[in-house]
C-alpha cells in the first residue's frame, strides 16, 4: 500500500475497498485531486463527498470544534459505518463543503483502511461509479467504469454492503438520520 499512498500524496486518484463499498479516493487536502474525482465520476459539483479519517484528531486539521456532547456522540458511533455531518465554516475548505459549510466525515473500523488513511491523510471517498450508475461491487466493475482515468486500483474482493448511515449532528449532540445505511444507531 506504500506505492498507492505515495500516488495519493502526489495528487493521484485511486479506487479502493472501503468499509462499505468501493470508493474513488483522493486527498481531501488537495483541491485539484478532489476536482479530478468530480470530473472522473461525473459528479454534480454541488454535491459534497464523504471524507474518511483515521482518528478524531484529524478533525483538527479542518478547523472543526467539537462540543463535549458532539465528541461523546462521535465516540459512541465511531469507528464504524456511520458518517457524521459536522459544521465546517472555513472558506479554505469550500472545495469540500461546496457552499454547505458542512463536511461529512467517517472514521471506519476496518484496520487495513485505517492504516492506509494514516499513510495518506484524510481521503474523499464517494462510491466507485459514474453519477447515476450502481456502485461497483468488484474491482472489475470499477475498471469497466473508469479504465485508465484512475491511477491505481486496489482489489478487496466483492463489496456488497449498503452505504454508510449518514447523520447530521447538532452542537447539543442531538442527531437526525439523513440516510439509513448499513449501521443502525
Amino acid at each position: 500500500m506504500k506505492k498507492e499512498s505515495e500516488i495519493i500524496k502526489k495528487g493521484g486518484v485511486g479506487i479502493i475497498p472501503t468499509d462499505t463499498l468501493y470508493g474513488i479516493v483522493a486527498s481531501a487536502l488537495n483541491s485539484k485531486a478532489v476536482e479530478r474525482v468530480y470530473t472522473v465520476k461525473g459528479r454534480r459539483t454541488d454535491k459534497s463527498c464523504i471524507v474518511l479519517i483515521s482518528s478524531l484528531k484529524t478533525l483538527d486539521s479542518f478547523g472543526i470544534f467539537l462540543s463535549n456532547n458532539v465528541r461523546a456522540f462521535l465516540l459512541k458511533v465511531w469507528p464504524g459505518k456511520v458518517t457524521v455531518i459536522l459544521s465546517c465554516v472555513r472558506d479554505a475548505f469550500s472545495y469540500l463543503h461546496r457552499g454547505t459549510r458542512t463536511i461529512a466525515f467517517r472514521l471506519p473500523k476496518d484496520e487495513r483502511l485505517i492504516s492506509f488513511l494514516k499513510e495518506t491523510g484524510p481521503l474523499i471517498a464517494p462510491s466507485a461509479n459514474p453519477e447515476g450508475k450502481n456502485p461497483a461491487t468488484t474491482i472489475e466493475e470499477a475498471k469497466k467504469y473508469f479504465g485508465n482515468s484512475i491511477d491505481f486500483y486496489m482489489d478487496g474482493g466483492k463489496k456488497s454492503s449498503l452505504s454508510s448511515t449518514i447523520v447530521k449532528v447538532g452542537e447539543n449532540g442531538q442527531y437526525t438520520v439523513v440516510r439509513q445505511g448499513d449501521e443502525q444507531i
